[in-house]
Formats: C-alpha cells, sequence, structure tokens
C-alpha cells in the first residue's frame, strides 16, 4: 500500500477549519500533527467512516462533550442527549469523508458513519503509525485520525 502525502492529509486539516468556521464563524488552531500508535486516545464522542475502493481504512474524529454541546446550540439545537451528541460527531467525521471523496474521487466508497461514546483507545486497521491532527476550537480539544492508505 502507498502511503498518504502531505497535500492528502492537508485535506483533512482543511476540511476541519472549513467546517467549523463555516457552522461557527471561528477556524480552529491545530496544535499538532503527528504520526500515533496503535492505539489512539480520544474524547468521549467519536465518529468513524470507513474507506473502501482506491483506499483502504478509516477516519476517526473525537471531540469532548462540551464542544459537541457548543456545536449543537450554534445550529440552534437544544437536546444534548446521548443520541444527538453521536449524531454531532457522526456528522462532522462524514462532512470530513464527503470531502475526501471530492479530491479522492467518486469511485472512493465510504461507510456511514460509526458512532462510539468512550475515550477508550481506538485501535488503527490499516496503519502501525496513524496520522493524529489534534486540534482546539473554542478552548475544546478535539483529534482527526486518518487511518488510511493508498491500495
Amino acid at each position: 500500500m502507498a502511503t498518504l502525502t502531505e497535500d492528502d492529509l492537508r485535506l483533512f486539516v482543511d476540511a476541519v477549519k472549513h467546517y467549523l468556521k463555516a457552522t461557527s464563524g471561528q477556524e480552529p488552531e491545530i496544535t499538532s500533527a503527528f504520526l500515533g500508535d496503535a492505539n489512539v486516545t480520544g474524547h468521549e464522542f467519536n465518529g468513524i467512516v470507513s474507506f473502501m475502493g482506491g483506499y483502504s481504512g478509516q477516519i476517526l474524529v473525537s471531540m469532548p462533550q462540551g464542544m459537541l454541546r457548543e456545536l449543537l446550540v450554534l445550529q440552534h439545537e437544544r437536546n444534548f442527549t446521548e443520541s444527538n451528541l453521536l449524531d454531532a460527531v457522526g456528522e462532522v467525521a462524514n462532512t470530513l469523508a464527503g470531502n475526501a471523496r471530492k479530491v479522492f474521487g467518486p469511485e472512493l466508497d465510504i461507510s456511514v458513519p460509526t458512532r462510539l461514546r468512550g475515550a477508550q483507545g481506538i485501535t488503527a486497521r490499516v496503519r502501525e503509525r496513524p496520522y493524529v491532527i489534534t486540534f482546539r476550537w473554542n478552548r475544546h480539544p478535539a483529534l482527526v485520525c486518518v487511518d488510511l492508505e493508498r491500495r
């Protein structure tokens, strides 16, 4: 499998920035980008989208409850149930995957988001050391883990 390029990874950074700026008017601060280990510890709410086709793997978006609540308020939503918070993080993951399809091509198959609650480690499926991008938005830390390879 071929590794992703810096431009491929920038797609995910730019997608996070665009999503949060469009939703809130405030662009997040990218705090780090590094190679993680096989288990990535995230935040309480996680959205995962799997990729098939010309690419194999998954992306994980992990956000804390406070961040998701603030995003829902900005969308005029007042229902902060666990289900709505999971839907919100799943929507962010789905948006990132949709942006990837625009760049990587229509032959890229993406799954519906899997939504998980809990900050337990998420095990990488494809890469021994997945790409981790951490960011801060409105005081809240969050991350995107790109565990993806070209076929």
